[in-house]
């Protein structure tokens, strides 16, 4: 079956791979000179599957007013007269309950514990290198009720048999020794052993030389100008460079997926929002961090790559806008310096600011939408994490098997059930 995937970063790269695994012709187009050269690029490094959780949870709309108010707090919201906007605030305020955050815990951590399956057979492909750490993420808390309502999200744990670790300041720091030099307080931490760090956008690379020695077509510095529908059906794809057909579609666009998809009838619950990240160059490894460490009072997280320091997090609701502020630089800046003081030289650092698409509970949405079209995308700030497993669920579901996990709550049918 001749497959075209829409979108060269980490999601649509990894569907490649697996769909071109599955003995699929697949072709691959996409914008940039590259793959992963946009939201995969510069993210905080974090194959978070225990973590995997949704931003809606029940404290939520007070911490958001709270961090609002803030001078350099980890949220942003720049007002737009833009409905698309406001639509997706209220369904994000809907999941903000006891058992929408259960729920939708639940199918992020399916998804990512599936992913975390995948990535051993991944890691062992000749030539795939991306500074991976199999070192675990630590869930960093200052204050005592940060440390009590991590009860929650360690019943989904439990639930889903995901190893954790609860620990004492001393027990932190036997984790991550840099924290011994830390100018400020923490109580305690949790701990995800099985959770894993790397470079996203050299996965991603990696991946897309693998898949185009396996026959994958990619067709790079490519725009998508429209896609053809006829009845129910795709009929083909026009770019700048010609048209492309073939008997089934991926769209695998992240952000921009809901623009393409509104074209076609279909309504993607989907919204930028924009992250920063710092890559820092380490001028002491005795102190730096071992893997991640997420701050979750800035809800930062620092993450060692290679000999680079990645700090990546904030949240900013403007639209489409890429303006790399200089003001979001903070959060950043002070996260680091307050854990991991003397680890590197930030004047050196490269700052960096990408667009998430993020769903209003969390999961992105995978799954057939169309006759012959297929959605891989949507999942926010967890891309990297489940880039396996959506990868090989949706090998799987154009190949007409059935996946190894319960897809049944992961597609748009979702939203209107």
């Amino acid at each position: 079956m001749k497959v075209l995937i829409l979108g060269g970063g980490v999601i649509g790269t990894t569907s490649a791979y697996y769909l071109a695994q599955a003995g699929h012709e697949v072709t691959v187009l996409e914008r940039q000179r590259g793959a992963g050269l946009e939201t995969s690029f510069a993210n905080a490094g974090e194959l978070s599957y225990g973590y995997a959780s949704p931003w809606a949870g029940p404290g939520i709309p007070a911490k958001a007013i709270k961090w609002l108010l803030m001078t350099d707090g980890p949220l942003v919201l720049r007002p737009k007269l833009d409905p698309k906007m406001w639509i997706w605030g209220l369904q994000l305020l809907a999941n903000c309950t006891h058992a929408a955050y259960a729920r939708n815990k639940g199918r992020m951590v399916r998804l990512a514990d599936y992913s975390d399956a995948q990535m051993p057979a991944l890691r062992a492909l000749p030539g795939l290198a991306f500074d991976g750490r199999e070192q675990g993420t630590l869930q960093l808390f200052r204050q005592q009720k940060q440390l009590d309502h991590a009860g929650d999200d360690i019943a989904v744990l439990k639930q889903y048999g995901v190893r954790y670790e609860v620990l004492d300041p001393k027990s932190c720091v036997a984790a991550e020794p840099g924290l011994a030099t830390a100018t400020v307080p923490f109580v305690g931490g949790l701990r995800l052993p099985d959770d894993d760090t790397g470079d996203c956008q050299m996965f991603t690379e990696g991946m897309a030389k693998i898949a185009a020695q396996q026959g994958v077509a990619f067709h790079f510095g490519t725009t998508i100008r429209a896609i053809e529908k006829s009845g129910g059906a795709i009929a083909g794809v026009e770019t700048d460079r010609g048209r492309f057909t073939a008997d089934a579609y991926v769209l695998a666009l992240g952000s921009y997926s809901p623009g393409l998809a509104r074209d076609l009838g279909l309504t993607l619950p989907i919204y930028p929002i924009k992250g920063y990240s710092l890559t820092v160059p380490i001028t002491d490894e005795t102190v730096a961090p071992r893997s991640t460490i997420m701050d979750e009072t800035y809800k930062v997280a620092t993450t060692r790559l290679g000999d680079r320091i990645r700090v990546g997090g904030t949240a900013e609701i403007a639209g489409y806008d890429l303006t790399l502020h200089q003001s979001r630089r903070g959060p950043l800046d002070r996260s680091l310096r307050e854990l991991f003081p003397t680890a590197g030289d930030t004047a050196r650092a490269s700052y960096w600011c990408g667009l998430r698409p993020m769903t209003p509970d969390g999961t992105p949405i995978l799954g057939k939408a169309l006759s012959n079209l297929y959605l891989n995308t949507g999942h926010g700030t967890l891309g990297w994490t489940m880039a396996a497993g959506s990868g090989r669920v949706l090998a799987d579901l154009v190949s007409g098997r059935e996946p190894e996990i319960d897809t049944s709550d992961l597609g748009l049918g979702r939203y209107s059930a």
